[in-house]
């Protein structure tokens, strides 16, 4: 049996996964009972779908919640895991239940505020729950499945369904509704990459230098990061095509906090040192993690 078809049910109770569960549950009942729906503002995916059938169609939000999502429930079941599955079961009936009983009140009719805190309660929302191990909007998994089967990324199959809602929100609520939507949904989807990815972000920073040993020497000496080294070439230049040399590979893990200064001490160092930089979603293991304890 692979891991896949195993329900992990120690994990999915877990208290640090119940916990971001429920804060992502909360996070969403306040912004859609305290900015969104009183407003008839969206932030896209299925929660958007729902508030805009629900205004349409007169069909209570807390249906559509759960019947437009079981479908790609179904589908994380079958795609992603039986585990992650049943994590999102528990996000969405959560969400409906706390939408069945705590009643909020409108915060806010302010645009800008609903726009600005509506997608950051939001983006809280959807950030907690993914860290608990589900999705609290089942558009993320129809996502992962077309990117397999279209080619296209999760990105851009995200995009275009939230543009369609857009249209509609737009033809239904009008422009000004629809522009102050889009505001929304971008914010939630920066708060929740803050939630996931950590606010110290993680980059890889790979340097070659004629001073490769010196260079080594800052990155570890002077800034106490621990570097990887790897053996390479340098050269094959256009007009001088045959021309090569071996050189020391210098790569690092380093935050965004970091980043200026240690590539401003390389630069100072050898200014035609070749420096580029590739942003990571994830580390694990070695000095890095050690170092975030302190």
């Amino acid at each position: 049996m692979s891991h896949q078809d195993t329900i992990n049910w120690k994990d999915i109770f877990s208290p640090s996964s119940m916990l971001f569960t429920v804060l992502g549950v909360l996070c969403a009942i306040i912004a859609l009972e305290g900015f969104m729906i009183p407003n008839h503002f969206i932030d896209g995916g299925i929660t958007g779908i729902s508030i805009l059938f629900s205004n349409i169609l007169g069909i209570d939000i807390r249906i559509l919640l759960i019947g437009l999502n079981i479908p790609f429930i179904l589908m994380g079941y079958h795609r992603i895991g039986k585990s992650f599955a049943i994590h999102t079961c528990i996000a969405i009936i959560l969400l409906v239940i706390g939408l069945n009983t705590l009643e909020l009140p409108m915060i806010t009719s302010d645009k800008i505020l609903i726009a600005l805190f509506g997608g950051f309660f939001i983006g809280l929302a959807i950030g907690f729950v993914i860290k608990g191990g589900g999705v609290l909007d089942g558009l993320e998994i129809i996502g992962h499945y077309t990117n397999k089967k279209s080619g296209f990324s999760t990105g851009e199959v995200v995009m275009l369904i939230n543009t369609v809602v857009i249209l509609i929100a737009l033809y239904q609520f009008g422009v000004e509704v629809a522009m102050y939507s889009i505001l929304t949904y971008f914010t939630a989807m920066r708060i929740s990459d803050y939630v996931v990815d950590g606010f110290e972000e993680y980059t890889a920073l790979t340097v070659l230098s004629e001073k490769h040993d010196t260079i080594k020497s800052i990155i570890v000496n002077d800034f106490n990061k621990a570097i990887s080294v790897f053996k390479g070439e340098r050269g094959y230049l256009p007009g001088s095509f045959n021309v090569k040399y071996d050189c020391d590979i210098i790569m690092t893990i380093v935050t965004r906090l970091e980043l200026h200064r240690i590539r401003t001490a390389i630069l100072n160092e050898d200014p035609n040192a070749f420096v580029y930089i590739t942003s990571i979603k994830e580390v694990k293991g070695g000095v890095i993690k050690q170092k975030l304890k302190h």
